[in-house]
């Protein structure tokens, strides 16, 4: 028994630590994504072990032990914040209050074409706005029939799982389509006119550090860093959305809150996981809605199951020019790196 405790001790351990390896080969990047998962499955272990006589034990037994105990302690740590003994970092609007604005975000997966169930959502969540992705032409056939309900498009149909669709119900500005790392693969800056305010939109959909596809996670990173920035200089209340296949709680994401100055709305709340929709144990929250100080959260909610292996994810928000949301800061040190991984992202 003590040899297989020793090969799964050895297991968590690493995928425990190996996150804390700044590489962007997608070997450490990988366990980034599994933080829930790992502390079920080391308090298990731990668990196990108590079953072994304690005359038994040597002094490794014990190191392992002690190891696994302190990896609990340290997953804790990182898990609370997405959970509701945290303080919330985008302050709670009153349900009694009107919703400015409500978004609602989807990977609808390209290949798959249960387009009904994906219209049924939008038509009785009736979003101020939304947006897909993994939009093929198909898909936006499909969707077509909601342009008299949201007239203003920006349509970017694709066959390489890049695809974006962006409907809304209030004029969009200044629109702009960006390729800002790699040339198939397109984001959306836009403003959303809503009674006389802008609001500033983002929407992107990075390329994730797979094997086969994109070893690294250099472009990924690069492309959410100088969205971060840019969303920095904005003076408009502004919203982030997209699936950034990232997840909340990565060193990445952590950075670009510090360098946008953005909110999670999850930090308080919960994990609301939207990926993978077919597997109950291997999800995380990989689709998300990054908000400006300027916002206040009246729902967030994860939908059902459209067809996809996402979940889609929405919220209903209330702009306050008053408000104070809680914003992390970036030291001197941060912003150089933050840099330097935009400039590798964009030689990479």
């Amino acid at each position: 028994m003590k040899e297989v405790l020793y090969a799964f001790s050895v297991i968590f351990i690493i995928a425990t630590l190996m996150p804390l390896v700044k590489k962007d080969y997608w070997t450490f990047r990988v366990f980034d994504y599994p933080r829930f998962q790992k502390l079920l499955l080391i308090s298990a272990t731990l668990i196990c072990w108590t079953f072994v006589d304690y005359d038994q034990l040597s002094k490794v037994d014990f190191g392992i032990i002690i190891t696994l105990v302190l990896l609990c302690i340290f997953l804790l740590k990182q898990i609370i914040p997405y959970s509701p003994f945290h303080t919330k970092m985008v302050k709670s609007a009153n349900a009694q209050e009107k919703t400015t604005v409500k978004v609602l975000v989807g990977n609808v997966y390209q290949y798959n074409k249960d387009y009904d169930r994906c219209l049924h959502l939008i038509n009785e969540e009736n979003p101020h706005l939304f947006m897909l992705v993994e939009t093929d032409q198909g898909w936006a056939d499909a969707m077509a029939v909601l342009k008299e309900e949201y007239p203003y498009q920006v349509e970017l149909p694709l066959e390489n799982t890049y695809g974006m669709l962006l409907y809304a119900k209030f004029p969009l500005k200044n629109t702009e389509i960006n390729y800002l790392i790699d040339e198939d693969i397109p984001s959306i800056f836009t403003d959303l006119q809503m009674e006389g305010q802008l609001i500033k939109l983002f929407a992107i959909h990075p390329t994730p550090p797979v094997p086969g596809e994109n070893t690294h996670s250099t472009e990924r990173d690069a492309e959410i860093l100088i969205v971060g920035e840019k969303a920095k200089s904005e003076r408009s209340p502004t919203i982030i959305m997209g699936d950034l296949n990232d997840v909340a709680w990565s060193y990445t994401t952590e950075l670009f809150l510090k360098i946008s100055g953005m909110g999670d709305p999850r930090i308080g709340r919960g994990m609301y996981n939207t990926f993978h929709a077919n597997y109950p144990f291997l999800r995380w929250p990989l689709d998300h809605i990054f908000l400006s100080n300027q916002f206040r959260l009246k729902k967030i909610k994860v939908h059902p199951s459209i067809g996809s292996d996402h979940f889609p994810i929405s919220a209903d928000l209330v702009l306050d020019k008053n408000n104070d949301n809680e914003q992390l800061e970036a030291s001197a040190e941060e912003k150089a790196e933050a840099k330097e991984k935009i400039v590798s992202g964009m030689e990479f």
